[in-house]
């Protein structure tokens, strides 16, 4: 079997540049960046977020030999993955609270979420998020099992965040010039969820996850893509960057609760 050396550098790039935007972590200064590529690499998006998660899990594990408080191990480990992403999607998360709760039509809320300030939605959601999340893990009790959440967590909710581009178009008209602003294929987006693998064969021998967990993380997936795509179509009539980044947090969010399930 001959392997296409070719395509797996062009796959190889793709995921660099996926990586530079998701992330602070540096790329090699040849990496070569375009409009198109980055929108390309978007299946790449759960593969990166695996890698902040066991980053951001390594901390935790370190954290928890030297402090022996899994609290302050889970707070540092959020941190971690803040600084490794830039809050990247923390920050879509906040302009989105914004714009929803402080704009009616369809133009005041996306001239709102364009707006880099911090509104009062934007604190209290972004606050309430991040609180949540480190009370949830803190309250697992294991520190693998909470590596093992952080894997779940940062790969399913980048595949939620992703699979909105598979119904919606981007509603801003400077999309041509934006990264994510092309639509994602079927092909593509299933193809973006390989990183699930290892993750699933874990998640087969875990008792972490009860039946009722499982049950919880799948439907409450399900329900919250459903109702966010429809809620985005009904106000914007479509999504932008910062949607994207929401709909990353409050999956994210939870998959953690359906490990207290």
């Amino acid at each position: 079997m001959k392997i296409d050396t070719n395509r797996l550098k062009a796959e190889w790039v793709l995921f660099l540049c996926a990586l530079g935007f998701l992330s602070r972590i540096p790329v090699p200064f040849d990496t070569h960046f375009s409009q198109q590529k980055l929108n390309d690499s978007a299946v790449y998006f759960p593969a990166v977020g695996l890698l902040i998660a066991l980053l951001s899990g390594l901390i935790l594990l370190l954290s928890q030999v030297l402090f022996g408080s899994l609290l302050v191990s889970v707070l540092l480990s959020m941190l971690t993955s803040l600084l490794l992403t830039g809050a990247f999607h923390e920050d879509g998360l906040a302009d989105c609270a914004d714009g929803f709760g402080g704009g009616y039509e369809p133009e005041s809320v996306l001239h709102i979420m364009k707006d880099s300030r911090l509104g009062t939605f934007g604190a209290a959601a972004l606050v309430s998020v991040l609180a949540i999340k480190a009370a949830s893990l803190a309250s697992l009790g294991s520190p693998w099992g909470i590596v093992l959440a952080l894997c779940w967590g940062h790969v399913l909710s980048r595949g939620v965040a992703i699979s909105v581009q598979l119904e919606l178009g981007y509603v801003r008209e400077d999309g041509k010039a934006k990264p994510l602003a092309q639509g994602l294929s079927i092909k593509a987006f299933y193809y973006s969820l390989l990183p699930m693998a290892p993750l699933v064969v874990i998640g087969m021998f875990s008792a972490l996850l009860s039946g009722f967990g499982v049950i919880f993380l799948i439907l409450s997936l399900i329900g919250f893509r459903g109702f966010w795509i429809w809620y985005l179509r009904r106000r914007i009539g479509g999504y932008t960057g910062d949607t994207l980044g929401a709909a990353q947090q409050i999956s994210e969010l939870l998959v953690y609760l359906s490990f207290l399930v």
